[in-house]
């Protein structure tokens, strides 16, 4: 699996998914975008991507596509309408887009044909930075898309937003330990149960 980051301008939703779709056609890759105001860090992705290739594997897959799976694990719902929030929108915004090769089998396995379609998806991006997981943890080191190292690691740009997609309350940051991150991932696994 690998991650990009960057800013999208969108002014046709469907024309900018078609041509992702295409980028992971070409190179046989899973490639899903979210808004990035959404997502707590890289783990709260690849969690997801982790539970829905378990999913497909096991045939109990919410969504016939593998993308779209993705993107209702990230979200923690099983609707699709409600999951589309997360996704990217019209206009300009932040995203982070998941790109992932060998799915269903070792979706979180780096392969030549992941890097050549994120390299694809970059140039959709106004200003991608690719984030390279180089030793398994949550906190990747970041490369522009070019190969240049850049100081930025995915984490919550919008804690708030965060706090009222996945309904994390006061009371439940109160009660416990865990960070944000670590609420949203739960919310991820708990699909997987629920379904």
């Amino acid at each position: 699996m690998l991650v990009l980051e960057g800013t999208a301008t969108v002014e046709d939703l469907d024309a900018f998914v078609a041509a992702l779709g295409d980028a992971g056609d070409a190179h046989d890759c899973v490639v899903q975008a979210f808004d990035a105001r959404y997502v707590a860090d890289r783990e709260h992705l690849a969690t997801a991507l982790r539970y829905a290739a378990r999913a497909h594997r096991r045939g109990d897959a919410i969504a016939r596509d593998p993308a779209v799976e993705t993107l209702l694990y990230a979200a923690g719902r099983r609707q699709i309408d409600r999951a589309l929030e997360m996704g990217v929108g019209e206009g300009e915004g932040d995203v982070a887009v998941v790109v992932a090769s060998d799915f269903p089998d070792d979706p979180l396995a780096e392969s030549d044909a992941e890097r050549e379609c994120a390299d694809a998806v970059a140039e959709l991006l106004d200003d991608a930075t690719l984030l390279v997981d180089r030793d398994g943890g949550a906190d990747g080191a970041a490369t522009t898309a070019e190969g240049a190292t850049a100081d930025s690691a995915l984490a919550a740009t919008d804690p708030e937003r965060v706090r009222e997609f996945f309904d994390v309350g006061d009371a439940e940051l109160a009660a416990t330990d865990a960070t944000l991150a670590d609420l949203v991932r739960e919310r991820v696994v708990l699909l997987s149960i629920d379904h």
